[in-house]
């Protein structure tokens, strides 16, 4: 069993996010958890890439002296499940905003949408949501946004490695996306949508993979606690 020692040598671990909780909220659990049950005043700690609160899956958090492998961690290929509502978009492309605009459907077939999955493979250009916290002058894009301001996003390259649909109950679609570091799965919506002649908006979002490492290992938040726990009673 681990112990205190081991987390600030340094240690990976892998936690499943739960929805609404935001990625500072997870860590902020698990370094109390650390701090106050094993008596440890000072610990590093830090994860290797956001997940949205809307968002579940993968977040992989790093203590102790592995803190400094966060970079790397960050950089690998990303693997997530979802659902597109096809048919209405919203301003952030996903459920944090209202519709604010609906498009028909009628014209899309399992035909279109398998062979509109094919435009999004390998290199593509893509504009990240305004409501985003990318800064620009200095001023996160999410506060632009909620200011009413218009602001000019420039194009990001990003690659998409492979595009699966896996299931079609129109206007759900679900898909699985390997991809990038980088790449806003929200802005794939909105784009898929767009490249169907109709509009699209993400309504369900998991990270299932980082490089090698899987959500299938991970824990929740509250299970680490309990481990924790566990560790200082022995």
């Amino acid at each position: 069993m681990k112990n205190a020692e081991d987390f600030v040598n340094g240690e990976v671990i892998l936690i499943d996010k739960p929805l609404t909780w935001t990625s500072f909220q997870a860590v902020n659990k698990m370094k109390w958890a650390l701090k106050s049950k094993l008596d440890l005043k000072k610990i590093k700690i830090g994860h290797a890439g956001t997940l949205d609160p809307l968002a579940t899956g993968l977040l992989i958090v790093c203590t102790g002296k592995f803190t400094k492998r966060i970079t790397e961690i960050q950089s690998q290929q990303k693997e997530y499940t979802g659902t597109f509502y096809i048919g209405a978009t919203t301003p952030s492309y996903d459920l944090e905003t209202e519709i604010d605009q609906t498009f028909p459907i009628d014209h899309i077939t399992p035909e279109v949408i398998q062979k509109t999955t094919l435009q999004f493979l390998g290199e593509i250009d893509q504009r990240p949501p305004i409501y985003s916290a990318i800064k620009k002058d200095g001023v996160r894009l999410y506060e632009h946004a909620r200011a009413g301001e218009t602001v000019d996003i420039p194009l990001r390259k990003t690659t998409i490695h492979e595009f699966e649909i896996t299931r079609i109950a129109l206007p759900e679609i679900d898909f699985r996306v390997a991809c990038s570091k980088g790449t806003y799965i929200r802005s794939l919506a909105f784009d898929f949508g767009a490249a169907l002649n109709s509009g699209g908006h993400l309504t369900a979002l998991r990270r299932t993979k980082i490089g090698d490492y899987s959500v299938e290992d991970g824990i929740s938040p509250e299970e680490f606690e309990n481990q924790i726990s566990q560790i200082a009673e022995n």
